[in-house]
This record gives structure tokens, C-alpha cells and sequence, in this order.
């Protein structure tokens, strides 16, 4: 009887469905005290080990920090054109970089970062009434979005607050983090505008040239949460992927865990201080017309924890739906063809979620060039 029970074959769907339907995500589990992962959260070797990490050091490998100097340079055209210079070298040959002494208000950050634990730190039963795997919805508590179609899910639970440009009655928010989401958002949206200004600069436009197009409009915001983890080498807090939008900025705490895949290596995104992360995505390729890159990325896990991050996904919702993007008219010549293809958001949207949130496939997809 004993050797049937242990043959019984493993019902993947079905574990899943329980973890799911119970809406107590990665933390129910570290707060039951387990000690060795359930199956479902085992990555494949080739997700875990799929680039050797570069050394903590290395100069091949250093991450672009950019000294924004509190403001300086605005009123000074040559330090504006360094950092300008600085920016288009990051976004072109990294897709990320990190900003400091960038003005944005420390305390807030702080208590951003306080909110997302204040939030994940609730009763199951107060956190319940935002579990959902509705995208469209304005607030969405998960763990893995796409639990059921992803070969594995990660050591991660997630909130989701769709703040702009159409933003949730302030009581659909969590209380615990009401307040603090509310100034956040205004908050970035406003450095957002900066540093899409920069961008365009960076790419030899005016300085409201994508501010123009919209990409300064829409913001999401999101809180993932890690707790400490009991077996961090079978598993991932988010699986290799690059984003969907126009950029997303990232705060991360001291125990940081975020990976930038860098010429085949991954490169370990320095944790703790006050610097914002900026990542190229996805759309910001497509209208650079590969000048910017948008680069895969992924969130290790730890035996310590837990760690929380916050970012703000700067793109536009499916309430933009019919509205078209493609490479910048500027940005294209007979010496250098669009390479790729118009498509509407909504379909960028689609398809790309439809590809595990990664959207480098749909990329492809929407190329006139090839290289």
C-alpha cells in the first residue's frame, strides 16, 4: 500500500489550484513553517542556470550609475549634456541604469517600501478581497499571474495598483498603504516626466517628444514581496523576462536579488541605497527603432527576507487600445528603414502577456528587419 502511495502520480494542476484557491500566497507558506518547496515552485535547471553570474567587481560588468546631482543640471547646458550622454550610452548598450541624488523625496521611498510590507503582513482574510487574476481590474493582489500556463512559478506574491491615468477610488485601496500609494504615484509621475525628457534627448529629440506621445500618461504600480526562503537555489522570485511598456522604475531594499542579463552574464543590480533603477521596455524599443534596447532581467530568491520592491510600470492600459505606436518618424531615414511594424496597444497588450509577460517573442513578431 505504502510503495502505491508513494508511485501515485504527481497532480501538478491540482496542487496548484489548491495554492491558488487558498489566496494565502508565498507567505501563507512561510508563515506555516515549510522547509522544503512544493514541487510547482521548482524551476528547471536551464531557467536557473542559464548564464553564468559575472563577478562582484568586475569591470566588464560595472552597472550604470548616473549622478543626477539633485538637480543641477538643469540649469547648466554642460552637465545636462553629460548626462544626456551618459543616458544614451546605458539605455543603448544596457536598457538599464541606476539614477542617484535625483531629488525624489527619500522619506517617501521609505514609506513606500513600508507599505508594501504593512500590506503582505495582513490577515489572510484583509488580504483576500484583492486576490484576482483580472488584469483589468484597478487593484490585483496574486502570487503568479499566470500560475497555470507558466512551466514554473516563482517565490513571489504581488499587488498591483492601476493608478493612471484613471486612478481607483481612494477606497479601493488598502488602507495600511492608502496614503502612501496615492503621494507615490503623484509623485513619479512627475520624475517620470524628467526623465522621459532626458530620453528623448537621449535620443536626439526635443525634450517633450515622448512626454507628447503619451508616455508620461499611465503608471502602475506594483509591490513584490519575497519572503526568506527555504531551499533559494530550486527556485526564482520572478523568471527571466523584460518589460512590456514604455519604462519601469524600481526600488529595491538592502537584501536586493535583481539580475540584468548583460552581454550573457548575469549582472547583480546593486541593492540598498536610494537609487532608482530605470529599465527600457519593450514599446521604448519599438519606437527607438532599436536604438534603446529593452534587455531580460529576473529576481533571484534568499534564505533571508523578507524583501520587498516597488516599481512603477510607465506604459498605457487597454483603455488605449486603438492608439498606434511604431519607430519615431524622426528616428527613421532611408539610411536607417523602421524596423519594425505599427501596432496598436491593445494588441502589443495581448500578445505579449499572452507570452508568459515576456513579450521578446512578440518583438520578433512585429520586426520588418531582420539581423
Amino acid at each position: 500500500m505504502a510503495a502505491a502511495a508513494a508511485a501515485a502520480p504527481y497532480d501538478r494542476i491540482a496542487e496548484l489550484k489548491a495554492f491558488d484557491e487558498s489566496k494565502a500566497g508565498v507567505k501563507g507558506l512561510a508563515d506555516a513553517g515549510i522547509t522544503e518547496l512544493p514541487r510547482f515552485f521548482h524551476a528547471p535547471p536551464h531557467l536557473l542556470h542559464d548564464y553564468p553570474t559575472a563577478a562582484a567587481g568586475d569591470p566588464n560588468f560595472a552597472f550604470p550609475v548616473i549622478d543626477l546631482e539633485g538637480g543641477a543640471w538643469e540649469q547648466d547646458p554642460d552637465k545636462r549634456k553629460r548626462i544626456v550622454a551618459e543616458i544614451s550610452d546605458a539605455s543603448v548598450n544596457w536598457g538599464f541604469f541606476q539614477v542617484v541624488n535625483h531629488g525624489f523625496p527619500a522619506s517617501l521611498v521609505a514609506e513606500m517600501k513600508a507599505g508594501a510590507h504593512r500590506f503582505f503582513e495582513l490577515d489572510v482574510d484583509e488580504k483576500k478581497q484583492y486576490y484576482s487574476h483580472d488584469m483589468r481590474k484597478k487593484v490585483v493582489h496574486h502570487s503568479n499571474l499566470n500560475i497555470y500556463t507558466a512551466p514554473t512559478i516563482n517565490w513571489r506574491d504581488t499587488i498591483m495598483f492601476q493608478m493612471a491615468p484613471d486612478p481607483p477610488e481612494p477606497e479601493e485601496l488598502p488602507a495600511c498603504c492608502r496614503d502612501v500609494v496615492t503621494e507615490y504615484s503623484r509623485e513619479i509621475l512627475k520624475f517620470g516626466e524628467l526623465l522621459f525628457q532626458l530620453l528623448s534627448e537621449a535620443l536626439g529629440l526635443k525634450p517633450d517628444h515622448l512626454k507628447e506621445m503619451g508616455c508620461a500618461e499611465g503608471v502602475n504600480l506594483l509591490y513584490n514581496y519575497y519572503p526568506a526562503c527555504p531551499q533559494p537555489e530550486l527556485t526564482l522570485g520572478t523568471t527571466q523576462h523584460a518589460d512590456v511598456g514604455f519604462i519601469s522604475l524600481l526600488v529595491q531594499d538592502h537584501i536586493g536579488g535583481l539580475q540584468v542579463l548583460h552581454r550573457d552574464h548575469w549582472v547583480d543590480v546593486p541593492p540598498g541605497s536610494e537609487g532608482i533603477v530605470v529599465n527600457i521596455a519593450n514599446l521604448l524599443q519599438v519606437m527607438s527603432n532599436d536604438k534603446f534596447t529593452s534587455v531580460k532581467h529576473r529576481a533571484l530568491v534568499k534564505s533571508v527576507g523578507p524583501r520587498a520592491s516597488v516599481i512603477a510600470f510607465f506604459g498605457v492600459g487597454y483603455a488605449s487600445g486603438s492608439r498606434i505606436y511604431g519607430p519615431i518618424e524622426e528616428l527613421v531615414s532611408e539610411e536607417n528603414p523602421p524596423r519594425y511594424r505599427k501596432t496598436t496597444v491593445e494588441d502589443f497588450l495581448t500578445q505579449s502577456y499572452k507570452q508568459g509577460l515576456n513579450g521578446m517573442s512578440f518583438l520578433d513578431n512585429l520586426k520588418l528587419v531582420v539581423d
